[in-house]
């Protein structure tokens, strides 16, 4: 009502000008709220209400997949790219209650992204294990002093890792301290644990054997017939929005960048930078034209190698057994240690486009 009274006013006020003008500008787009205004009123919802209707995201007809999704490694559900780290932790959290052991664990190398400090701190709880089952008589290697400066720098940082000596057989207990009225903090092994050395070994050998949990990437196989739309198609967001990592390293590799700058290069070095370009985009979807005209399509990882492609491929034939080889639309056979994502069209600058990829041919 308010966009009606003021669009009037302006027809009043205003004498209309031979050629477009701002106000002719402001009343087309006055037009255009009252009609959507007066669209969304009509559709199907609560009449009598003033609330705003959400804005909904154009979904483009020609869209080769709905988006990038993943595959959770403990749970097998099919994921979103921002909601994979937290269905993981919320898996690794639940799994606490059937094996309390392997959970510590999972939490420990996926809930700590430093790799090196993690590398640290399981390198020390495998000392502290050692110690234990080398010399199972000394009283001093069952416990460990929490307040010690090499397990608070090394150790306490450390998600998951009070849970892991809890889990294989550590008590909290305070102790007096010898000569003093002062008391400490402690992990004592119990005397069940005590009892069994070669369970201490194995779960030493699983923590040190562990990787971070992270999801897999869905390849959303599809397969088309021989079409005339098959070649025109568009890529969502989700194949060129960085997260807030890959935005960090983004800018560590430009700040690189320009200190290189400063600096001779050889053609080594050159041949480098280029492959780390390469690597800024993620994604990549690759379609594959088969001998009868249909197209396979697939989503990978734009710095996986071309024997990842040959898998795929081989799996999706009937007959698996049979040698086959991918060339390139000239004609080239592809080179084995070739990056997928550098089969976009017209290097990665084509890709941020979203609109083209060449297919390969068997």
């Amino acid at each position: 009502m308010a966009a009606a009274a003021a669009l009037a006013r302006l027809e009043q006020k205003q004498p209309r000008a031979r050629g477009p003008t701002s106000q002719d500008s402001i009343r087309n787009q006055v037009r255009k709220e009252l009609q959507a205004e007066a669209t969304s009123s009509n559709s199907p919802g609560a009449p009598g209400t003033n609330v705003v209707p959400e804005p909904k995201e154009e979904i483009s007809p020609h869209l080769a997949v709905p988006g990038v999704y993943f595959i959770c490694p403990l749970t097998g559900v099919t994921l979103k790219r921002d909601q994979r780290d937290a269905h993981i932790k919320e898996a690794i959290l639940s799994h606490f209650s059937t094996d309390p052991v392997a959970a510590s664990i999972m939490k420990i190398h996926t809930f700590n992204r430093d790799r090196d400090r993690v590398k640290l701190g399981v390198d020390t709880i495998a000392k502290y294990l050692d110690n234990i089952h080398l010399h199972p008589e000394e009283e001093r290697y069952q416990k460990i002093k929490l307040q010690n400066k090499v397990f608070q720098e090394r150790i306490n940082c450390l998600e998951g890792t009070h849970e892991f000596f809890e889990a294989i057989g550590f008590r909290k207990v305070t102790l007096p301290v010898p000569d003093q009225e002062s008391s400490e903090d402690f992990y004592v092994l119990g005397e069940a644990a005590r009892a069994q050395p070669e369970s201490l070994e194995q779960h030493k050998q699983q923590l040190l054997n562990a990787e971070p949990v992270r999801a897999t990437l869905d390849r959303q196989r599809r397969v088309f017939r021989p079409s005339a739309l098959a070649s025109h198609f568009e890529l969502p967001a989700d194949f060129f929005c960085l997260t807030a990592e890959e935005a960090k390293r983004e800018q560590r590799l430009r700040t690189e960048a320009v200190e290189r700058l400063s600096s001779l290069r050889t053609k080594a070095m050159r041949e480098k930078e280029e492959q780390r370009e390469l690597r800024k985009y993620t994604y990549a979807l690759l379609r594959v034209r088969l001998p009868d005209g249909c197209l396979l399509q697939g989503t990978f990882y734009a710095r996986e190698r071309l024997p990842v492609l040959f898998q795929f491929v081989r799996e999706a034939l009937q007959n698996d057994w049979l040698p086959f080889e991918l060339r390139a639309s000239g004609g080239t056979v592809c080179p084995a240690d070739l990056l997928l994502g550098c089969f976009c069209v017209g290097g990665h600058e084509g890709c941020r486009s979203g609109t083209s990829h060449i297919c390969l041919e068997t």
